[in-house]
């Protein structure tokens, strides 16, 4: 009966997801700088907390252009071509940033760095669309997290072993594997059947993104979740140092914990939910349950506390973020699908500016509790907004169809 399920959830994608997701897996396996990057920055160069939060930052604002220029690049030359290319420059930039000492210089790098690498993000989002169908798109799209979450179960784990011995290596690890992400997806994935451009079409009322209100309510909440669980790879891991006093290598198995439960369970959650549970409402547990996560911070103590508050965010990310991706794709058309996954990937990018700034502030000025608190206060405005959100849309439908 369970090999059933397993199998059910993973029939009927195509063979080009599969190689897209083969692609992920092998440029996550290598993602362990970001992670690391707080510890990097305030143990092995010994930059102050708020330093480290501008570096932090400044990566989120080179992603906010490079997700932009992504989006504006998708709907001209097609996602194919941004991702190699974004995977082939992140790469090269990753080396670069691992030369780097000095504050402004790691300023300038990694903001270059965000705006490589990050234009990638929109890319394969909209790429997911082309090789999937409306029938599968959801678990399409968790199967790309899985790979995603494969690969993250993989490289935190070797870059806190890494990271114990030469904080170097994870820079040199990360740009070779992107570099590798970047050839493998040439020479193996095929080029998808390229979209209609808006070119092709009269431009009509709400055509635009940036005209979808409810699409922009929707990415303001997306905002709000992103910036608390992207404290998750900034401060969460400072928090397991500072407080805790975890070793490299306890941190990073311990993130790693939430790729493996990922890729365990969320393509079977998913098929079991999809197109029977609405987004909007599972949007709203997983947003839920973040709070849930931080709230535990703050309440109990002790190792077994922090496991456990692992695994009720990461059951909060497997709730949210595949139907996120879903909901971003649903409100787009082939012409314009560029500015839709660009505006919902600059909300991730947002949050990556404001998470670590935002975060280590309040941690320097307050303490890490304080953190935690405004985290739980964020997470329940973003619950609240899709659930509203939900009530919206469904009372539109309701209208429309009488």
């Amino acid at each position: 009966m369970l090999l059933q399920l397993y199998r059910s959830a993973y029939r009927g994608l195509s063979h080009s997801i599969w190689l897209l997701a083969i692609v992920m897996f092998i440029n996550r396996s290598g993602a362990m700088v970001i992670p690391f990057l707080g510890v990097y920055l305030t143990q092995a160069l010994h930059f102050s907390i708020d330093q480290a939060g501008i570096i932090m930052a400044l990566f989120g604002v080179g992603s906010i252009a490079g997700t932009m220029l992504g989006g504006r690049l998708i709907d001209r030359i097609g996602s194919y071509s941004v991702m190699w290319i974004s995977l082939m420059l992140g790469g090269l930039m990753f080396l670069v940033v691992g030369q780097l000492r000095t504050f402004s210089q790691l300023c300038i790098g990694t903001f270059t760095l965000g705006m490589m690498a990050e234009a990638f993000r929109p890319a394969v989002t909209a790429a997911v669309a082309l090789y999937s169908t409306a029938e599968n798109r959801t678990r399409s799209y968790s199967l790309n997290r899985l790979a995603i979450n494969l690969g993250w179960s993989l490289g935190p784990a070797i870059g806190g072993w890494l990271a114990s011995r030469d904080y170097s290596l994870l820079f040199w690890v990360d740009g070779l594997t992107c570099l590798g992400a970047s050839l493998v997806l040439r020479l193996t994935l095929p080029k998808p059947k390229a979209p209609e451009t808006a070119s092709q079409r009269v431009k009509t009322a709400g055509d635009s993104a940036y005209h979808d209100h409810t699409y922009l309510v929707f990415i303001l909440f997306v905002t709000f979740f992103a910036i608390t669980f992207f404290q998750l790879f900034s401060t969460v891991p400072v928090y397991y140092k500072e407080v805790y006093h975890l070793s490299e290598n306890q941190i990073g198995n311990l993130m790693a914990l939430n790729g493996v439960i990922i890729v365990v369970i969320e393509m079977v959650l998913v098929h079991q939910l999809e197109n029977r549970v609405p987004g909007l409402l599972l949007m709203a547990v997983g947003t839920f349950l973040v709070a849930v996560s931080y709230f535990i911070f703050n309440v109990f103590f002790g190792i077994q506390w922090l496991i456990i508050s692992m695994i009720v965010a990461t059951f909060a990310e497997m709730l949210a973020m595949p139907f996120m991706n879903t909901f971003a794709i649903q409100r787009s058309q082939p012409h314009n699908r560029g500015q839709y996954t660009a505006l919902y990937t600059v909300a991730w990018s947002i949050a990556q500016i404001s998470a670590p700034l935002i975060g280590t502030q309040f941690i320097s000025r307050f303490s890490f509790a304080s953190a935690w608190w405004l985290m739980i206060a964020f997470s329940l405005f973003a619950t609240t907004g899709l659930l509203l959100l939900f009530r919206f849309l469904k009372k539109k439908e309701s209208f429309s169809g009488n």
